[in-house]
Parts: structure tokens; sequence; C-alpha cells
């Protein structure tokens, strides 16, 4: 495949490794601010900043465009994205962490949400840090996993950050130097702790998770998550 990487930060630099690795051409490297055309692009994969994001992906949908995008902090505008992706009849993944491991993660949080979901002793806390450039806080995966435990939780109704409140699950969110990622979700009572946790070592998984589903998409039509690239759940 021909592909279009909008960002070329450290992350699209480790697409791009991979992709031809995987026997694909970069045809497009862009930043933030620049203008490409997508003429000559197969799918595009958006690893670039929350305010081009949406601009990203809908240029990608109005020129019928495969696109992946894997930034956060621009989800205000997500619905937006979905009704252009339907009206065009283009060809659309968000997700807020494309690690093959993590999304097994997310089913793993979902289901021990809902076993402790009728145990009333335990007070959920979540934990996420990463590098110092990452720009938004908490983590658009934090708030995923926070988001499914919800939905699984009858006594949670929302989440903040670092403040215990009743009904709301705190997240702690700690920026330190060369750290692509980890997240821990606690389950904690007077007498014991149940944790889960996910700890990226680099950022090789999360690259490698884009292209899989940049290679998924060629040639779909629809709005998809990453639970139809992997079939789970």
């Amino acid at each position: 495949m021909k592909i279009a990487l909008l960002g070329y930060g450290k992350m699209g630099k480790t697409i791009e490794k991979i992709a031809i690795d995987r026997g694909h051409t970069i045809v497009i490297k862009a930043d933030a601010d620049a203008t490409y055309d997508l003429t000559q692009a197969d799918v595009a994969i958006d690893f670039s900043i929350p305010t081009a994001a949406f601009k990203n992906i809908s240029n990608c949908i109005n020129n019928g465009v495969p696109v992946i995008s894997g930034t956060t902090g621009w989800l205000d505008d997500y619905e937006k994205a979905v009704d252009l992706c339907n009206e065009k009849k283009g060809a659309f993944i968000y997700a807020s962490n494309f690690s093959l491991g993590v999304n097994v993660f997310f089913e793993l949080n979902r289901t021990l949400a809902k076993m402790m979901s009728s145990l009333k002793q335990y007070d959920i806390s979540m934990e996420e840090i990463h590098h110092t450039q990452k720009l938004d806080a908490p983590s658009g995966t934090a708030i995923s996993l926070a988001e499914d435990i919800l939905g699984q939780h009858q006594d949670y109704d929302a989440w903040n950050m670092d403040s215990p409140e009743t009904g709301s699950i705190p997240i702690t969110a700690k920026r330190i130097e060369n750290v692509p990622g980890t997240h821990t979700i606690a389950y904690k009572s007077e007498v014991d702790t149940i944790e889960i946790k996910h700890t990226a070592h680099n950022r090789e998984g999360f690259a490698l998770g884009a292209v899989i589903a940049a290679e998924w998409i060629f040639g779909k039509a629809g709005v998809f998550t990453m639970k139809d690239v992997l079939n789970i759940g």
C-alpha cells in the first residue's frame, strides 16, 4: 500500500519503519501545518496533534482515502468525523491506543469491571504514566478505560483527575521522561487490592497496531474500531 503519514514525530517515524518492513511505501510525510496531496495515497495514518486531527481526518474522508487516527485530545469533533464518514461512504478508524496488547487489556478491563460491580466494598482508582512530551492528560487510553468501567459498573457515573469523589473514578496522570505508556486500574478494599496493569516497553506496539489497522481497512467502507480489526469482544 501507499501510506500517507499525517504527523511525522516520533510515532510517525516508528510507523514508517514498521510499514516499510511490511512491504508498504510511504508517499507523504506531513507535519501538523503542512499541505499535502492525497491523490497518491491508498490509506492515511494520522498521529498528529489535537488541533490538526479533525482537519486531517476530514481531508482524507473528503478525498476518498481511508484514514486511521491515533491522535487524542480532539474527540469533541469525533461525531462530526463519524457523520462525515457515513455521508461520504468513507472508511475511518479512531483508537485511543492501537497497541494489540492494550486492546486485549481493554477487554480485560471491561470483564473485570462487570465482575466487580456487585462488590460494593471495593473503590476504583486509575493511574497513567507517559513521557513528558505528551500533550493531553489524562491519556486517551485512560479515558477509554474509565468510560468502559462506567459502562459496566453501576456505582460509578463519572471520572475525574486526582480527587476521590463518590461515584467518580479518580485518575492520576504522571509525566516521566522516556515512558511510552503505563496504565494501572486498582480495586481497593480494607482487606485487599486487585490490580490490572499494562506497561508499554516502546512505541513499536502502538505503531504495529496502526499499520495492521491500515492494512485491514483498505478496501472497506464504514466507521470501525480495533475490536473489528482484531475480531475481539
